[in-house]
C-alpha cells in the first residue's frame, strides 16, 4: 500500500504540530500505548523520554522520506531487526498505529480530521509492513 501525494501531504502538516512539542507528544505517545496494551511496557526500557524522542525522530525522518522509499530502505531494514530481536511481532503494530493516532489526535484536537487519520492508517501500515518485510518481522 502506497500512500499519494494528498496523503503525504496531510502526514507531514500534522507531523509538523508534534514536532512543536516532541518531548510531550512522545510521552504521551508511550502512554496512550500502554493504555491500549499495557502487556506490551515490558518490552521498553524505563527511560522512555528517551526512547519517546528516539521513536519520534525517527518517525520524522520516515515522514520526511516516505515519498522515496529507496530512501528509506536501509533504516527499514535496521529497525526490523532490532524490533525483532526485541520480540516484537506483527500484532504489535496495531496498537502502535492507534496510539500513534491517539497522540496526534491529543495534538491537533478538532483540526485532526477524518482524512488525516486515513492518511496516517495508510502510511503507518506502509513503514510497517517495510520493516517487517525487510527485517524479519513474521505477519501476523
Amino acid at each position: 500500500m502506497t500512500v499519494s501525494a494528498s496523503d503525504l501531504k496531510l502526514i507531514r502538516t500534522s507531523f509538523d504540530r508534534l514536532r512543536d512539542d516532541l518531548d510531550s507528544h512522545s510521552t504521551e505517545f508511550y502512554e496512550a500505548l500502554f493504555r491500549r496494551a499495557p502487556y506490551l511496557r515490558s518490552m521498553f526500557r524505563e527511560d522512555l523520554a528517551g526512547q519517546g524522542m528516539k521513536f519520534m525522530t525517527t518517525l520524522g525522518v520516515i515522514v520526511d522520506k516516505l515519498h522515496d522509499e529507496s530512501a528509506v530502505a536501509e533504516q527499514y531494514v535496521g529497525l526490523g531487526r532490532k524490533h525483532a530481536s526485541l520480540g516484537v511481532e506483527a500484532a504489535h503494530f496495531e496498537p502502535m498505529r492507534e496510539a500513534l493516532l491517539d497522540t496526534l489526535r491529543a495534538a491537533m484536537g478538532a483540526e485532526f480530521t477524518l482524512e488525516m487519520e486515513q492518511a496516517w492508517r495508510r502510511g503507518f501500515d506502509q513503514v510497517g509492513a517495510n520493516m517487517m518485510t525487510r527485517g524479519g518481522i513474521a505477519p501476523g
